[in-house]
């Protein structure tokens, strides 16, 4: 990447392809002409992928990525619509999902990107958004849009922004469809497990898994918006309960650095505050985690917001039990069909280029 403006900048604005705050501090300082950021490439697809949020006690604090499905955006230069975002397509949401950018969470978060850059962007952007995952489906599915569509306008441009900073582009565009949190969007940008403290001001802590963990992920045929699972939310909470979940979440944390899958499981299995309230809107939920603690999970609970189901096992074997067992629960229980079964493993990587 490199940096030009009109006029030519000093030093220090050209000297932005890791710190492109410089081209603005020099603009400032030097009293030079508007300070422009070109793009290094004219196209670039990125893939960010599904994420499992809360996992049990951790709600709005935990989230994590998994391996298999996500979306993919494809970022195009506009050489004659400097910071201009337009959305071309979208494949594979039903024509549910609209095109106007600043109304669609691809296009709010490649505008926030833009704004992240510390300069002027000389092109414009044009997205492509290929749906991997199903909408309202527990598994973050606007917060890989966002992740993806962060990570591949900061690839046109050279990557001058690490994905920590590209979280604030991903937040943007949550708060506009599902909430300002980052549990969902953080696991997307950077992989594996992300501990949330804060969000204003933004302060997170990424945690290693030593490794292999494997997950069960069912995801029913029937749509739980994440609104609607919000409202049930209890506005008070019995001390006793908030005892329970400090504890399961400290025992979620410490299962995460111990590398020990069982305790991961036996603290995700154990919210007394979220899960209660919202299984029983997902037709056959409590039926679904008996069967998947009774076919060698070591814990189950409601992937997001849900409906997706998720249980955590310590091999692909047990894996493929217990998902046979869940799917058998939803049609009996639930009497609800299945979209995708699938065990899978954790993503350490999250957003990549493709």
């Amino acid at each position: 990447m490199h940096c030009h403006s009109r006029p030519a900048p000093p030093a220090a604005a050209r000297c932005c392809a890791r710190r492109p705050h410089l081209a603005i501090r020099a603009q400032q300082v030097a009293g030079q002409g508007k300070v422009y950021i070109d793009p290094t490439e004219k196209e670039v697809a990125a893939f960010a992928p599904a994420t499992v949020a809360n996992l049990g006690p951790g709600f709005d604090w935990m989230g994590c990525a998994v391996e298999g499905e996500g979306d993919v955006v494809t970022a195009r230069v506009l050489p004659d619509r400097p910071g201009q975002v337009v959305i071309d397509s979208i494949q594979g949401d039903g024509g549910r999902l609209s095109l106007d950018a600043p109304k669609n969470c691809v296009g709010i978060a490649a505008i926030e990107t833009l704004k992240l850059l510390g300069a002027a962007p000389s092109c414009g952007v044009a997205l492509t958004l290929q749906k991997g995952l199903p909408l309202g489906s527990g598994l973050g599915s606007s917060a890989a849009s966002a992740a993806a569509a962060a990570w591949a306008v900061n690839s046109l441009f050279g990557c001058p922004l690490p994905k920590e900073q590209l979280i604030y582009a991903g937040l943007a565009s949550e708060a506009a469809v599902s909430g300002y949190h980052a549990d969902n969007v953080a696991p997307a940008l950077l992989g594996g497990f992300c501990l949330i403290r804060s969000c204003e001001p933004l302060d997170l802590q990424r945690l290693a898994f030593a490794g292999e963990l494997w997950f069960v992920l069912v995801n029913p045929r029937f749509e739980a918006p994440t609104a609607e699972m919000r409202a049930v939310l209890p506005k008070e909470v019995p001390m006793k309960q908030v005892i329970n979940n400090c504890a399961m979440g400290g025992s979620l944390v410490a299962g995460i650095l111990l590398g020990d899958a069982a305790l991961i499981g036996k603290a995700l299995n154990s919210d007394a505050i979220v899960e209660p309230v919202r299984g029983p809107l997902i037709p056959g939920f409590g039926a679904v985690k008996e069967a998947a603690l009774a076919a060698g999970a070591f814990g189950c609970t409601i992937s997001g917001a849900g409906p997706t189901a998720v249980a955590i096992v310590s091999d692909p074997e047990v894996g493929q039990r217990v998902q046979a067992a869940m799917v058998a629960a939803f049609k009996a229980a639930g009497g609800l069909e299945v979209n995708s079964a699938k065990v899978v493993r954790l993503d350490n990587e999250g957003a990549k280029r493709v």
